[in-house]
C-alpha cells in the first residue's frame, strides 16, 4: 500500500480548525491511586477548556471524544463531564497518553483525512501497559478512516509540525536505541517524510531531566505557527534543567525550516524545579500546552512561574482565550496536556 505522502497526506499544524480533542478517561486506580481524583479534576478543566461551553464561538466548536474502558468507568465519567459535547468510545486502555498511543491524524489538500498508525512498545520498553499497543488500531476501527499502518515504532509526543513539512524532534528518542534498533537518522527521516509529509526533519539533541519518554518534543519546542517556535528559558540560575534549555534555546536559533526560513524563536517561561511528594524532580513543562480551536490550556504546578506561563503564552496566541489549569497529579504519571490529547482535523467528511 502507498504510504501517505504519495497519497498527498501530511499531519497539519495543531493550530489548524479540530473536529474533536481524543482523551482517556483517568480509570486505573492501581496505577493512579492517590492521585486519581485530582488527575480528574485537571482532566475535567481540560475538558471544560477544549470544549468551550462558557463562551463558544460560531463556527469554532470542537467535540471530546472520549474512551473509557468499561460501562462502570463510562457512568462515571459521564457524570463529571456533564454538559459538555461527549462523544464515547468503550475501548480498553492502559492509561490516557492517547498524544502516544492513538493514531496521529492526517488531511489531504481536498480535506480528506486519514490516520497513520504506528507501532508502540511502551516508551522503549519501559511502561509496557495492556492494551495500550491497541488502542490505535481500534480508535482507527471506530471512526472508519482510511488507515497507514507504519512499519516503525513512533509516539506522537515525540514530533511536533508546522504544517508545511517541517517536523520537530528529539536524537535522545528517535535515535534511541530502545524504539527502533538498526534504523538510522536517514531512515527515520524518509520514515517521517513518508507518514507525516515532512520534507525537513529538526533534530534537538536532548530533553528534560527525568523525562520518562526520553525527551519527547512536546515538553520542549512547539511550533505557533510556520516559522514561529515557543521554547522554554530557564528559570533562573537553579533551575535544575537550565544546560538543556539553554542548549535547545541555541539550537533552534541556529534552523531553518522546511521553506529555508531561519526559526524565529519565542522565549516562555520554565518552571523550574518541581518536585513530587516524595523529593524527586518531575518533568514539568508549559510547553506541553494544549491548542484547541479557541483555547489554550496551559498546565498549572502550583509553582510562581504558573501565571507568567500563562500570560507568555497568551501573548504567542492572541486569537485564542488561554486558561491555566492544574496539571501537577497528571503530571504524576508522567506528562501534561498535551501528553493526553490528541486533535481530530476537520475534514470534507468523516
Amino acid at each position: 500500500m502507498p504510504a501517505p505522502r504519495e497519497l498527498g497526506f501530511f499531519q497539519p499544524i495543531e493550530t489548524d480548525l479540530h473536529e474533536a480533542t481524543l482523551l482517556a478517561w483517568p480509570a486505573a486506580h492501581d496505577l493512579w491511586r492517590d492521585s486519581i481524583a485530582a488527575a480528574r479534576e485537571g482532566f475535567v478543566a481540560l475538558a471544560r477548556g477544549i470544549a468551550d461551553v462558557d463562551a463558544p464561538r460560531a463556527g469554532l466548536g470542537e467535540q471530546l471524544w472520549v474512551l473509557v474502558p468499561t460501562a462502570a468507568e463510562e457512568t462515571v465519567a459521564r457524570a463529571a463531564l456533564a454538559g459538555l459535547p461527549v462523544r464515547f468510545f468503550r475501548i480498553p486502555y492502559g492509561d490516557i497518553w492517547l498524544r502516544d498511543i492513538a493514531p496521529i491524524f492526517l488531511r489531504h489538500a481536498d480535506g480528506r483525512r486519514a490516520m497513520a498508525v504506528f507501532r508502540f512498545n511502551g516508551w522503549g520498553g519501559k511502561y509496557v501497559l495492556e492494551h495500550d499497543d491497541q488502542v490505535a488500531t481500534k480508535i482507527a476501527a471506530a471512526l472508519e478512516l482510511p488507515r497507514f499502518d507504519a512499519p516503525f515504532v513512533l509516539e506522537g509526543g515525540s514530533v511536533d509540525v508546522d504544517g508545511e513539512g517541517t517536523v520537530l524532534t528529539t536524537e535522545q528518542c528517535l535515535l534511541n536505541e530502545n524504539r527502533n534498533p538498526g534504523r538510522d537518522r536517514a531512515q527515520i527521516e524518509r520514515d517521517l517524510a513518508e507518514y507525516l509529509g515532512a520534507t525537513k526533519t529538526l533534530w534537538i539533541k536532548e530533553g528534560l531531566l527525568n523525562d520518562h519518554t526520553d525527551g519527547h518534543i512536546d515538553t520542549l519546542a512547539r511550533f505557533v505557527r510556520p516559522g514561529l517556535v515557543a521554547a522554554m528559558e530557564p528559570a533562573g540560575a537553579d533551575d535544575p534543567n537550565r544546560p538543556v534549555l539553554e542548549q535547545i534555546l541555541r539550537e533552534l536559533s541556529s534552523m531553518t525550516d522546511a521553506r529555508g526560513r531561519r526559526l524565529e524563536v519565542a522565549r516562555i517561561p520554565s518552571p523550574g524545579a518541581v518536585q513530587d511528594e516524595d523529593g524527586r524532580l518531575m518533568p514539568a513543562s508549559y510547553a506541553n500546552y494544549y491548542l484547541a480551536n479557541t483555547t489554550a490550556i496551559v498546565p498549572q504546578y502550583g509553582v510562581p512561574n504558573d501565571a507568567k506561563a500563562v500570560e507568555a503564552i497568551a501573548r504567542l496566541h492572541p486569537e485564542r482565550r488561554v486558561l491555566g489549569a492544574p496539571a501537577k497529579a497528571i503530571l504524576t504519571g508522567g506528562g501534561a496536556f498535551h501528553c493526553i490529547t490528541q486533535q481530530v482535523p476537520r475534514g470534507a467528511s468523516r
